[in-house]
């Protein structure tokens, strides 16, 4: 009788080997081995035999042409969560299986619940599988979140075969596997947390998902990197993932959407953490800007993009007197990008910073990733060194190439129109991003917001010391 092997299983990429390496052979990870268990496998001989039985018994699949497919609108249901529907694309899918990854602690379970009691108000069955905790402790989670008379079913169980054997016989509109990670098969004898085991189970899960209907909310663990813990195979599997973040130290929680097969890419949920759970912020530009009682040097206000939402963030920059070796810190934005700025600066307008400090942050927390927020950055540098604020009411946007150029940002006008519901007086922008020819819906949006379009870098300083 052939004996257990052991494996070594990836758990960036899932990949096995026999023996023990610092570096997976697959992918190319570090460190991120680990030692199970395997079945024992059938001779040679015989897997031959059975796979060539396997080939001649089964039937072709059937084929259809693209064009000959129908094509349906994706019909959603809003969770009663604004933020939440705006980051999954309008509402849950039936069928689809969302993964939402977090720090512990930073509130993956009350939102999910609040979700799952706002969907039973509404008439959908619901189901929240809790491995991680008794029943009791939700009911007293729910009772915090002024849920006390919630309806949603509770199942405390661990183990695959029982919670797919729930699903079948409930048949809910909408469940929550708290967490995945916490789930084993008995098919497998590696521990529950596993690579094989978060693996098999996730992909029994989805598999049942799309034959029954039923909407799946997979909670992940996250490294201490802040990836989601597990085989990286499990985010391709999936429909949907989220990522939720936030400070330990603030009240405020963003919900971006890495993935989303059902909507857009980055789209960004804020919400704030009350005593009562998680609210939706509606207005999240006023939580990134700061109220000065008079204009500070080094601050500017950038109009940014978060997925299909226009945001308005402040950007502060402090430039200071350095050592031989001048620091370079930048927190929510690339470090390497501010240096190339910074070199872009001193080679075209003439600004030296060689010798000087500088510390760069993005207001609220918040990670803004797109080039357009160079300008905004140059500009706030510029008035740190010099000691002279820019104009109140002053926002600006524009990514800078290294010849000096401002390039235009994708969805300007957006952009301006947010900048001026939210009374700002004057725009510094790409000249690409003015309209030819404005109609009048934008007119009236933009109405009071002076703008003001540049080709280059030292173009954009030289309207700044008009406007001040």
């Amino acid at each position: 009788m052939p004996k257990d092997r052991t494996l070594y299983l990836c758990r960036a990429c899932g990949g096995s080997t026999p023996r023990w390496h610092g570096r997976c052979p697959h992918c190319g990870a570090w460190n991120t081995l680990e030692e199970t268990l395997s079945a024992p496998e059938p001779a040679a001989g015989a897997r031959g035999r059975l796979s060539a039985l396997h080939q001649g018994l089964a039937a072709p699949g059937s084929l259809a042409r693209l064009a000959d497919i129908e094509a349906a609108d994706v019909a959603r249901t809003p969770t009663g969560l604004a933020e939440l529907d705006r980051v999954l694309g309008g509402g849950v899918v039936p069928g689809a299986v969302v993964l939402i990854g977090g720090d512990p602690g930073i509130g993956k379970s009350t939102l999910l619940l609040q979700a799952l009691d706002a969907l039973q108000r509404a008439g959908l069955p619901t189901l929240y599988v809790t491995g991680e905790e008794s029943g009791a402790q939700v009911a007293l989670r729910a009772r915090r979140l002024g849920l006390g008379d919630s309806q949603v079913p509770v199942l405390a169980e661990i183990r695959l075969e029982a919670i797919l054997a729930t699903l079948q016989q409930q048949r809910p509109a909408v469940a929550v596997i708290d967490s995945i990670q916490t789930v084993y098969t008995d098919q497998l004898s590696s521990a529950p947390g596993s690579v094989a085991q978060v693996r098999e189970c996730a992909a029994l899960l989805t598999r049942t998902a799309k034959d029954s209907g039923t909407t799946l909310v997979l909670v992940g663990h996250v490294t201490k990197d802040g990836a989601l813990a597990g085989p990286r195979v499990l985010e391709h599997m999936v429909d949907t993932v989220l990522y939720f973040e936030g400070d330990a130290h603030s009240s405020f929680r963003l919900v971006r959407a890495i993935k989303n097969r059902f909507g857009a890419v980055s789209e960004l949920g804020v919400f704030a953490m009350t005593e009562r759970g998680l609210k939706g912020v509606g207005n999240p530009s006023a939580l990134f800007l700061s109220q000065h009682r008079e204009p500070v040097p080094g601050s500017c206000v950038l109009a940014t993009l978060e997925g299909t939402r226009p945001l308005l963030v402040e950007v502060q920059a402090l430039v200071d007197a350095g050592g031989p070796a001048p620091r370079r810190l930048s927190v929510g934005l690339e470090r390497d990008r501010l240096a190339m700025l910074l070199a872009v600066l001193h080679r075209h307008a003439g600004i030296a910073t060689g010798d000087q400090d500088v510390f760069v942050n993005a207001v609220g927390g918040v990670r803004i990733a797109e080039p357009a927020a160079d300008l905004a950055v140059l500009l706030a540098v510029t008035s740190s060194l010099r000691g002279k604020p820019l104009p109140r009411g002053f926002v600006a946007f524009g990514e800078v190439g290294l010849a000096g150029e401002v390039r235009p940002a994708q969805r300007g006008q957006e952009r301006l129109k947010e900048a001026a519901k939210l009374g700002m007086a004057a725009a510094v922008v790409p000249k690409a991003n003015l309209p030819r020819k404005p109609d009048a819906a934008f007119v009236r949006a933009t109405e009071g917001l002076r703008l003001h379009g540049v080709e280059r870098i030292e173009e954009a300083l030289e309207v700044v010391r008009g406007l001040a």
